[in-house]
């Protein structure tokens, strides 16, 4: 029992820094993130809480920031935890009265409304059927309540969401999603260069792909997926070769 407390003290007193592996229990020890915490200037993101005037890890993973503000640990996770007015691509399972469950990689079906359409009225009803993959955008995330998907903006406009028909679907770890949506990331715009394509990536890890023809549509798709396990400059060579 001794040497069980002493081994938690020793993680719990034990500092990391950003793009460490980070362990639950360990305190982020970042420049100016003491300072900003104090104030409330910082924005603690999934696996990371605050105690305090310290942020302290929940998950194993890498430590990421943005803008010095931002801070969350990059871990790879299986289960999609909805978050709101992320985009996310799912299927549809169920129809129910005046609502679709769509089946977005989490706990829980997210309820989707008909009304959730651009153009959409009680008289013109959107066309979806169970089957359909549709891209939308979180809005309601609650964990007494089930998530709530929609097909528009804050306007009203679709902005490329809705029912996405043809193409090819097909899953990825968030990691990877989080991965090549990153601005500084090479592969989507080499793609773009070298085949001529559609996709539409969920931050819950499915993603949808429609090219021209099926031998387009499976390499993009072995593309992505084979960025996984790429270092920075394995994927920048890789995308050299494609353009």
């Amino acid at each position: 029992m001794t040497k069980q407390k002493s081994d938690r003290k020793e993680v719990e007193g034990s500092t990391c820094k950003v793009g460490e592996i980070v362990l639950p229990g360990q305190i982020v020890d970042a420049a100016g993130v003491k300072e900003a915490s104090k104030k409330n200037q910082v924005i603690v993101g999934p696996g990371l809480r605050k105690f305090g005037d310290r942020i302290v890890a929940s998950k194993c993973g890498v430590l990421r920031e943005m803008n010095g503000k931002i801070y969350w640990v990059d871990a790879l996770e299986k289960r999609y935890l909805p978050a709101s007015r992320e985009g996310v691509v799912g299927v549809v399972i169920k129809k129910m009265g005046d609502y679709y469950k769509v089946d977005v990689r989490a706990a829980d079906a997210a309820l989707l409304h008909f009304l959730a359409f651009e153009g959409a009225t009680k008289k013109n009803r959107p066309e979806i059927n169970v089957g359909d993959v549709v891209y939308g955008r979180m809005v309601v995330v609650s964990p007494d309540m089930e998530p709530e998907l929609v097909c528009i903006n804050e306007e009203g406009r679709k902005e490329n969401m809705g029912v996405l028909s043809g193409g090819f679907v097909f899953r990825a770890s968030l990691h990877l999603v989080r991965k090549i949506l990153q601005r500084d990331c090479p592969l989507l715009p080499s793609l773009g260069s070298a085949f001529n394509y559609e996709s539409a990536i969920g931050m819950n890890g499915v993603i949808w792909v429609k090219s021209q023809d099926p031998v387009s549509t499976i390499a993009v798709s072995n593309a992505i997926l084979s960025a996984e396990t790429m270092t920075p400059d394995d994927l920048r060579t890789f995308c050299a070769n494609l353009c």
